[in-house]
Parts: C-alpha cells; sequence; structure tokens
C-alpha cells in the first residue's frame, strides 16, 4: 500500500509508491534545525516518490551533498535528498511528519549519534551510527540499516 502525505497547508502533496516500513532519526545540526529537533524519516528512492502535479515545492540546497525540500505556501519541510555522486545520488528521505499515515513503520536507526544532544535518548534496540559510519555507507553505495 503506498503511503500518501503533505505540507501542514495540504498543498504539496505526495504519493510513496515504494513500500517503507522502516525509518531512520537524524541528529546532525542541519537536520535538527531544519525540523526543530529530531528528524525522522524515510528512505525512498529516487524514482519512488510522486509529486503532485501543481505543488508549491522549493528546494533549498543545505549542503554540497544535499538538500531540502519544503512547501512554499507554508513552510512545512518535505524531505531531504542526496545530490552527491555516486548509487545513492537521488535518493529522499521524506519526512515522517509529512506523512497521512505513518503506522507500520519502525524506527530501525539513528545515525549522526556523535551529534545528539545530550537532553534525549531514544529508546529501542536499534542501530546507531556516527556522521563519519553515515558518510562512509553511502559513499560505498550501501542503504541505511542494511549492514
Amino acid at each position: 500500500m503506498p503511503h500518501t502525505g503533505s505540507c501542514l497547508c495540504g498543498a504539496a502533496k505526495f504519493t510513496i509508491s515504494t513500500p517503507v516500513k522502516q525509518a531512520a532519526a537524524c541528529h546532525c545540526s542541519m537536520c535538527r534545525k531544519w525540523s526543530g529537533g529530531i528528524l525522522t524519516s524515510v528512505e525512498v528512492p529516487k524514482d519512488g516518490l510522486e509529486i503532485g502535479e501543481s505543488a508549491p515545492i522549493g528546494v533549498y540546497p543545505s549542503s554540497d551533498w544535499g538538500e531540502r525540500a519544503f512547501c512554499t505556501r507554508c513552510g512545512s519541510g518535505l524531505w531531504f535528498r542526496l545530490t552527491m555522486a555516486g548509487p545513492q545520488d537521488g535518493t529522499f528521505y521524506v519526512n515522517m511528519g509529512a506523512l497521512d499515515d505513518p503506522s507500520g513503520i519502525t524506527l530501525v536507526e539513528e545515525l549522526f549519534i556523535d551529534e545528539k544532544p545530550g537532553g534525549y535518548a531514544l529508546s529501542g534496540d536499534h542501530h546507531r551510527m556516527t556522521g563519519a559510519e553515515f558518510f562512509a555507507m553511502i559513499e560505498a553505495g550501501c542503504p541505511p540499516g542494511s549492514d
């Protein structure tokens, strides 16, 4: 079953056409600033996201290796997309908060654990990796959680 989602005002709608069952939480400083806290997202291959025809989406190139999309009407963050050359180029990381129904999706990984503020901790037995480990993984073309 595909997952659907949108921004806060509903103008930027999208459909994830590939199965999604796992999520990751990112603690990097950019994701924290962009989301206001922990960013939880689901990985979607570059051909697995269908964007509404007239969706008012803006893109901000937030680093040399990725860009962040948002609704130009309400400002809601929608996804991060890898833009660095390599096997992961074009992969989307869709914000779980933008999904209409995130049920059935389980947190399996925390990224940039070395940048996590000390004031909180996520419980559960899931994979945790540092920023250096994350970059090594995407440069090798391995999707998160595949080790």
